[in-house]
């Protein structure tokens, strides 16, 4: 079964359900597999959901990436204390999602290269950082406030990191 978009491209169920699937793991990893530290800078919550992240982009490619990052991310910030947020995260886990994506399966690579991988996340933390750095500048008025998250997001991006690619690596030999 299939459906059609207004360019006429066909979409496979199959991908439809595991675009959705994706999604829906970001959002809970994020919004139910957390812990809460004294971080005042980021409000000290830990989530998984930037391995579910890394995991969805290296497993299934730049756009499954890209979407799953910024709905599942963005659906999170929008039923939580953190909706103001949502369109900023939006954008920054979108576009995260899509450099993994991209370098992970660059070259023909498809996600089977645990440096390029690592390479991806590290690339795309940097946009991370960059992004997240602009949006508290943006609502909060002060980029000395901003500096301050810094070291959160790099724990996010290093758990992340350390969870998502050995889990990716798995999961590669066993999804075909």
């Amino acid at each position: 079964m299939e459906a059609t978009t207004k360019s006429n491209k066909k979409i496979a169920t199959r991908d439809l359900v595991e675009t959705a699937l994706l999604i829906a793991l970001v959002f809970i990893a994020t919004r139910f597999i957390n812990i809460r530290l004294p971080i005042a800078s980021t409000g000290g919550l830990v989530h998984l959901g930037n391995a579910m992240l890394f995991i969805s982009a290296i497993v299934f490619g730049k756009k499954k990436g890209a979407i799953a990052g910024a709905f599942g991310m963005g659906l999170f910030d929008l039923l939580s204390e953190w909706a103001i947020w949502a369109p900023f995260t939006f954008v920054v886990r979108g576009v995260m999602g899509y450099i993994i994506g991209s370098i992970a399966w660059s070259s023909d690579k498809k996600g089977n290269n645990t440096i390029t991988n690592v390479v991806g996340i590290v690339i795309s933390g940097i946009w991370m950082i960059f992004g997240y750095y602009i949006t508290e500048i943006i609502l909060y008025g002060n980029y000395i406030k901003a500096i301050t998250s810094i070291p959160g997001n790099i724990t996010q991006i290093v758990i992340g990191l350390v969870i998502g690619v050995p889990i990716s690596r798995i999961l590669k030999i066993h999804i075909k």
